[in-house]
């Protein structure tokens, strides 16, 4: 069925301002419309489009006979080589379509049993034009292994256990969440021990303490197989395959589904704004030729990241990466994405020198990358059709219009962009300002900066900011004292107060205020005591920096539980109330002299006091809803690490009279540095 053409009040309705726009904005929906139809004439939509890996790749028949195909259309003769031959050159030939298409059928050994053992290596051997052999692992291959002992480069596997051993998925998929409390988590690092750790590990251990924390989505890191552990999963080389690292597939579907069993949302950290630049065991130079998946020469490298850059414009491309897309969601069960380097994707210039002012010349002009855009808008658009309560997150710096608008109406199609604006004031508030220099309106501003109708997740700080050479909120507040002030035995110094106190307010103001979904990086919600490095030549190959201190959040005597103790709070709060569901908060109060800002969302009344001395006593906040208030949180309770100055108990009467544009006021006390939120008895 081919699509609409595009409607210009779809837009404009939205934001007026687009309307000098709307001419680049209708083409770059044309573009999507004729590939959508393309796939629709000749591939039979997007359902038979986005299977490819039913095509390509290995594929086992039931009688035990095994597929092969790859696309390489540059090779003149192709052998499928590995173990089960004795890695023979001439043993098992694969024939060539006019579509450069390889394909070989190996009868099974006998009935049922397929002639390649199961997980037994092989690679793909082919000669060129010139005479040269070349010798790649699979484009589309399932399990690739690495044994570091001989060479860092992967092999493939054949992977095709027996049905008895193969995973069955226990659980649905809990329902989309109206609220997303998104835990972003890194297998790898996921132990206190100074090693991998493992997805069984991560099941037994992480999952609970994830679950009891109060987040419902997980969003999982460097999962897809990369070249270099250090890279955090950015330098992907086989797109299909589970990384090897932590365990078996199985093992990782054992998660998902346990995920799934506590009624947590599960999201991939997807990447393909590009791809890595290995040979040997990547995609790169796959048939010889510089331009298979990737535009050739300068247009098909990242200079910064050094890595190669897909090709969108390619019918097969996008087979391949709207399969990878379905094949994760099949296979393992996995509930959406976190689209990695969208901002590159987008532009010609990939951000890369280039400061983004808001003019929006900027997002429809020379500098937009068309063929990356529709890409994204054919995969958002699909992955909806197919699976419509599917997630997809949007990484992006550059503000995009439209970027969270649905494709068919003229947008990208993504359901949230990330905030990535907020990290950034923290860490330029707490390196370079004062606290009583801080400007309310300035914080307040950034944080409900976003555009209308489309759904941003907030986030005080991710992995960016636990990287060595940033440093976590914790570190910038407390580094000094936290190795020798963070144990109960030890006195509550000013550091180790200032830095829990605000800890904590900076983190419910964001969740609260600063978007329709949340985000938090694994052990960074109790203050996580070191920044992360992963081993690498520079550090002398040390797993030291690389895992989570479990142990201190563990400890009873230590203060890290008590931020842990406030952030499941927080979330059990917003459970109970939903306030990221729900629309964008009231802020009646950014007072730059007392450093108090009040705003209510979801009935909840929010009074944050910054001041980094004053404590106020009845302190008049407007309210919209008349009535009886109690105390739902308090940052300054003895459980989180405060002085238990707040009475609980208080009950709060509203008065009718107009206070900062609200129709009543109450009075409340509120200590510095403490946040509190009312509600309705």
């Amino acid at each position: 069925m081919s699509s609409e053409p595009f409607d210009p009040k779809s837009v404009l309705h939205l934001d007026s301002w687009l309307e000098p726009f709307v001419p680049a904005i209708g083409h770059r929906y044309n573009a999507f419309k004729k590939w959508k139809d393309t796939i629709q004439q000749h591939e039979g939509g997007y359902d038979a489009f986005s299977k490819g890996y039913d095509k390509f790749g290995f594929n086992v028949g039931k009688d035990g006979e095994v597929v092969y195909r790859e696309w390489a259309p540059n090779a003149k003769e192709a052998n499928l080589i590995g173990d089960f031959n004795d890695w023979n050159r001439n043993s098992h030939s694969l024939k060539k379509d006019s579509f450069g298409v390889w394909e070989i059928v190996i009868p099974p050994k006998s009935p049922g049993e397929c002639a390649i053992p199961h997980d037994s290596k092989l690679k793909i051997s082919m000669i060129l034009p010139s005479g040269e052999r070349i010798e790649r692992i699979p484009a589309w291959i399932k399990r690739v292994t690495q044994d570091l002992s001989v060479s860092p480069v992967y092999d493939a596997r054949f992977w095709n256990p027996p049905h008895e051993n193969r995973y069955v998925f226990k659980n649905k998929a809990p329902p989309k969440p109206k609220s997303a409390r998104i835990y972003e988590a890194h297998v790898g690092i996921a132990s206190a021990e100074p090693k991998v750790a493992t997805y069984k590990e991560f099941t037994a251990n992480i999952l609970p303490r994830i679950h009891a924390l109060g987040y419902n989505t997980i969003q999982l890191m460097a999962i897809m197989e990369h070249a270099y552990y250090a890279s955090f999963g950015y330098q992907v080389t086989s797109f299909f395959a589970a990384s090897s690292r932590y365990g078996t597939p199985d093992e990782l579907k054992e998660l998902i589904d346990t995920a799934h069993g506590m009624g947590i949302t599960v999201l991939l950290d997807i990447v393909h704004s590009h791809a890595c630049k290995n040979v040997l065991d990547g995609l790169n130079l796959f048939d010889g030729t510089d331009h298979l998946y990737f535009h050739e020469g300068g247009k098909g490298r990242h200079e910064l990241w050094d890595s190669r850059l897909f090709n969108y414009g390619s019918h097969e491309v996008l087979r391949f990466l709207l399969s990878n897309l379905r094949f994760w969601v099949e296979e393992y069960q996995f509930d959406g994405f976190r689209f990695d380097g969208v901002t590159s994707m987008m532009y010609k210039h990939h951000g890369i020198g280039t400061g983004f002012s808001g003019g929006y010349h900027e997002y429809f002009g020379d500098g937009v990358d068309e063929e990356g855009v529709v890409y994204l808008m054919l995969a958002n658009d699909a992955m909806h059709t197919i699976f419509p309560s599917i997630i997809t997150i949007a990484e992006d710096v550059s503000g995009m219009p439209l970027l969270c608008i649905p494709a068919s109406q003229g947008g990208v199609g993504f359901d949230y962009r990330l905030s990535m604006a907020i990290p950034d004031m923290w860490i330029k508030l707490l390196k370079h300002t004062p606290d009583d220099a801080w400007e309310m309106g300035d914080i307040v501003h950034t944080l409900i900066n976003r555009r209308h109708l489309e759904k941003s997740i907030a986030y005080a700080e991710s992995h960016d900011q636990a990287l060595v050479g940033d440093k976590t909120l914790a570190f910038w507040l407390m580094d000094k004292e936290m190795y020798t002030n963070m144990s109960d035995i030890s006195p509550m110094t000013p550091v180790i107060a200032r830095g829990l106190a605000l800890h904590k307010m900076i983190r419910l103001l964001v969740h609260a205020l600063g978007g329709e979904g949340y985000l938090n990086f694994i052990g960074n919600e109790f203050g996580h005591p070191e920044w992360l490095d992963f081993p690498r030549e520079g550090n002398g190959n040390s797993f030291h920096y690389a895992r989570r201190q479990w142990n201190v959040v563990d400890d009873p005597l230590l203060r890290y539980r008590y931020l842990n103790n406030f952030d499941a709070a927080m979330n059990h709060l917003e459970e109970r109330f939903g306030w990221l569901d729900s629309p964008q908060a009231w802020v009646s109060l950014k007072h730059e002299v007392d450093k108090v800002i009040v705003f209510e969302r979801a009935g909840l009344l929010f009074v944050f006091n910054f001041h980094p001395t004053n404590s106020f006593t009845d302190y008049r906040v407007g309210v919209h809803e008349p009535g009886q208030y109690k105390i739902v949180l308090s940052s300054d309770d003895k459980q989180f690490g405060g002085f238990d100055n707040v009475d609980l108990n208080s009950q709060f009467f509203t008065t009718p009279m107009e206070w900062n544009g609200r129709n009543n006021w109450l009075q409340v006390y509120v200590p510095t540095r403490v946040c509190i939120v009312l509600a309705k008895v």
